[in-house]
């Protein structure tokens, strides 16, 4: 009786998850069509309109990566947070005063740090699945 229990909750979730990515990849898609639209409408496209079409190409990736590999990697949010920061930076920098400026671009390094740490991280300390997918892989580079 308990499995069963466990076995509907496990799939309800599973659902709910997929459910949940489905409505953010179409909302994705929307946005992304809007400011595409946008950009048709004005007949111009800036610096800060593309890096808003790669934040959303950064959102459809990651939703891409999860049903790839069923794990959805921290650094991903991160580059994210990278880009939005940028955009701001971009689209405000006129009327910054110099403080918010500099915790922006701090802000900025310290995200592109965390994803250095996480990258060392992984590397030096692979977890167990990830070093005999890390083994196939050399295995597969010799031959």
């Amino acid at each position: 009786m308990k499995k069963s229990i466990q076995q509907f909750n496990h799939s309800a979730l599973s659902l709910i998850e997929h459910i949940g990515l489905l409505v953010i990849a179409i909302a994705t898609v929307f946005a992304m069509s809007s400011e595409v639209m946008a950009m048709l409408a004005s007949k111009a496209v800036t610096l800060t309109d593309l890096l808003m079409l790669f934040l959303y190409l950064e959102v459809v990736a990651m939703i891409q990566r999860y049903y790839t590999s069923g794990k959805l990697p921290v650094r991903f949010p991160l580059y994210i947070g990278i880009v939005a920061l940028a955009r701001y930076l971009i689209l405000d920098m006129k009327s910054m005063d110099e403080w918010r400026l500099i915790a922006i671009t701090s802000s900025i390094l310290l995200l592109a740090l965390a994803i250095l740490l996480i990258r060392y991280g992984h590397v030096r300390y692979p977890y167990l699945s990830d070093e005999s997918a890390h083994a196939t892989d050399k295995s597969e580079n010799t031959h």
